[in-house]
């Protein structure tokens, strides 16, 4: 069973947590602040980190954009609230998923389970190595590099360039892409959608403002092909 990190300064939701996902066969390791659960990442080498968004002094974005310095740990966000700006900014600090407070163990459990869950056919009938200009994806590895360069890619942000990359020219709606990368059901958030696009550019694109591979049809979502018409 994946191993959990929680950073929870709530007593009584840290325990809650715990107490849940530890009857589920995880082994996890709490801390109450940034600072002690950035220096337990080391020691315990979590599988995931589950990271409220509002802790005392270095607030859960801050200890996002540090892990993401040198990792790539999926990391879900724990908020009190859905309609939060702070989401947004977390999610474009590098999470991968957020969950409201208070949430069932077994919600948090699936979306732990969503987000480290592999590409059980990474190949799907296409070429185990495959190259869109610049880029090359390996399939069976799970990896992609740029001009020859690994990319560091967070665990959503690989699952959407997979599956974008599964089906060139086609367009997915933002609720097809919630479904199929992050698992949710109907009415799922799709800020989730837009800031991973957004990371994923910041990655492959030369010029983020203007995209090669990753198009948006406003109005419909988007698509991994060549430009044909304004984004």
């Amino acid at each position: 069973m994946p191993r959990v990190l929680l950073i929870e300064d709530d007593p009584s939701v840290r325990e809650g947590v715990e107490l849940g996902l530890r009857r589920r066969g995880h082994e996890v390791r709490t801390a109450a602040t940034g600072e002690a659960g950035l220096a337990a990442l080391g020691d315990f080498r979590p599988d995931l980190l589950l990271l409220d968004l509002m802790l005392p002094g270095m607030n859960g974005v801050q200890v996002c954009r540090r892990v993401r310095e040198d990792s790539q740990l999926p990391i879900i966000m724990l908020t009190a609230r859905g309609d939060d700006f702070d989401v947004v900014v977390g999610l474009e600090a590098g999470a991968d998923d957020y969950i409201v407070k208070p949430a069932r163990t077994e919600v948090i459990e699936a979306r732990i389970r969503a987000v480290l869950r592999r590409i059980e056919e990474p190949g799907g009938g296409r070429p185990a190595v495959e190259c869109h200009g610049e880029l090359t994806i390996d399939r069976a590895g799970l990896t992609v590099a740029k001009n020859g360069e690994r990319l560091a890619l967070a665990p959503s942000e690989l699952k959407l360039l997979l599956h974008l990359t599964a089906a060139p020219e086609q367009v997915f709606s933002r609720q097809q892409l919630l479904e199929h990368v992050w698992e949710h059901s109907f009415h799922g958030d799709s800020r989730l959608v837009d800031a991973c696009v957004r990371r994923l550019r910041n990655k492959i694109e030369d010029t983020p403002g203007e995209p090669r591979y990753i198009q948006t049809l406003r109005g419909f979502g988007y698509r991994f092909g060549p430009l044909r018409g304004p984004a």
